[in-house]
């Protein structure tokens, strides 16, 4: 790719950059959230059309127009956000889209998808409907559907981002087996240790613009971590010992389904302790979001108790039954960071001042509106937290998501909670800030706060947390200490489903 620039309106996501990509080699693109990854990826497989600049393959330049273009030229992308249709099996989607003869001859299609597994080492039962399929087993089925199209070079957007670390071990095998043969690979990811794990060569953008690359043998996370920021940044997560640990919810029997009838919490007891971060392990979709939105009296409790017991009180209060208003009107300070930022947790139309009031609106009994202390408020996590921003009233949805996170978790640890959950705090955030929210987070386990950290990067889970709990499919599969359990014992309770309770 040479000088490749592409501009969204007034902002430049890409400006002249210029990367190779050798034969039979895995390459990493690194940079800090908003640096123009994602969208340099989708030019080489057509997505985007650059504005300036030329892209060459074997020493001949060629135009990617479409992701049919790139597919002729040996392109495939797996994207972060899997693109299947649930009802079909694995064959099927793997030859959806295809124009070619024979295309819907299905045991010939199935015998060639069998032949790709055998041959790099991929796990699927090609008749499998895509719904009966694991979060892993369905990445798998889109790698499969690149190279069922002749695809040379293959990109992949965040593809640890939902494994376990024995599927991750997995995955990476493939890759080397696929470089083995001669493939060309390039990933995007945030993890500096499994950049250094299964790359050959790392390249870094930063604002839009190539840094350089490096040979991963040469670099080390510090270095790498420069390289992406521009200044040196301290890698070390402050883990006190907690003081003063006392029971603040006590959860016991939490069973729930959603509006289907399907279970999605099972019979789930633990303790959320002041003074501490408790995290919350499980790969996607095993009750994480459930959980928290129960405690927060966001989603119905079908069975079981939430108790809460505020610091120096006698008795504890019951919280199943109250909503998010009740709970605060019954004196429990609780803040929720939510997966979901626009969906749930901020207005997008409105700007920084104006979702402060939103936890503030109700005190005054005036008929106006104290724009005052929000305003304040949105200020100060403006200048705290680094906010990229024109203004305060500027729209939060025009923001980059790592942006809007910021708004969002600094908005709650501003309420001064007993209480602080936080759904993924550091998603989509660059190194630099997630090491910011890590110690804000601690900060608040020293004041006495329970936080509650649900995350998917079990080193930060490790190095952060006090105590894990692991949920695998809505059951609680284990609490351990997280100074001394490691990423193997978690990642083997992440895909173990016990009956009964655990102890916690």
């Amino acid at each position: 790719m040479e000088n490749i620039t592409k501009r969204f309106g007034k902002v430049t996501a890409n400006n002249a950059v210029n990367l190779e990509l050798h034969e039979g080699e895995i390459l990493s693109l690194l940079g800090e959230n908003g640096s123009g990854k994602t969208t340099l990826m989708n030019m080489l497989s057509g997505i985007y059309f650059p504005d300036e600049g030329q892209i060459y393959i074997h020493g001949e330049p060629v135009t990617i127009g479409s992701p049919k273009d790139a597919f002729a030229h040996g392109i495939g992308m797996i994207h972060q956000h899997f693109k299947l249709v649930d009802v079909f099996t694995a064959t099927e989607n793997i030859i959806l889209g295809l124009d070619e003869p024979g295309r819907m001859n299905i045991p010939e299609a199935t015998r060639k998808v069998k032949e790709i597994c055998d041959k790099y080492g991929f796990d699927i039962d090609p008749n499998q409907k895509i719904y009966d399929m694991s979060v892993s087993q369905k990445q798998t089925v889109e790698i499969v559907k690149v190279l069922y199209r002749g695809a040379d070079i293959l990109i992949l957007d965040e593809p640890t981002a939902v494994l376990t670390p024995q599927e991750t071990d997995k995955l990476f095998q493939i890759m080397r087996n696929m470089k083995s043969d001669g493939k060309s690979l390039i990933i995007i990811t945030h993890k500096l240790h499994e950049v250094l794990d299964v790359s050959d060569r790392v390249a870094v953008l930063r604002k839009g613009e190539y840094i350089g690359d490096v040979l991963t043998k040469d670099a080390d996370q510090q270095s790498l971590t420069d390289m992406m920021v521009g200044h040196a940044v301290a890698l070390n997560i402050d883990r006190p010992e907690p003081v003063n640990v006392e029971p603040r919810l006590v959860i016991e029997g939490l069973t729930a389904y959603d509006e289907l009838g399907v279970k999605r919490l099972d019979d789930v007891s633990f303790t959320i302790n002041a003074g501490e971060v408790l995290g919350i392990a499980g790969i996607a979709g095993s009750g994480q979001r459930e959980l928290l939105e129960s405690i927060a009296g966001l989603y119905p409790v079908a069975e079981g108790s939430i108790q809460y017991y505020a610091p120096g009180a006698d008795k504890p209060k019951q919280l199943v039954g109250l909503d998010p208003m009740n709970i605060r009107k019954n004196g429990i300070a609780m803040s929720f960071v939510p997966e979901d930022r626009l969906g749930m947790g901020l207005v997008g139309s409105m700007g920084m001042t104006g979702n402060m009031m939103l936890r503030s609106w109700r005190k005054g009994a005036s008929i106006f509106l104290n724009r005052k202390d929000p305003e304040a408020l949105a200020n100060r996590i403006w200048n705290e937290l680094g906010v990229v921003t024109p203004s305060t009233n500027f729209p939060v949805r025009r923001m980059s998501g790592g942006n809007v996170q910021k708004v969002l978790v600094g908005r709650e640890i501003a309420q001064s909670p007993a209480v602080l959950m936080t759904a993924y705090a550091v998603r989509g955030l660059d190194i630099n800030t997630s090491y910011t929210i890590y110690n804000l987070l601690t900060e608040q386990k020293m004041r006495g706060v329970a936080v509650v950290y649900v995350g998917e990067d079990l080193d930060v889970l490790l190095e952060l947390c006090d105590r894990i709990v692991v949920l695998c499919g809505g059951q609680v599969s284990g609490v351990v200490d997280a100074r001394t359990t490691d990423k193997r014992q978690i990642g083997s309770l992440m895909t173990l489903v016990r009956g009964g309770k655990v102890d916690a």
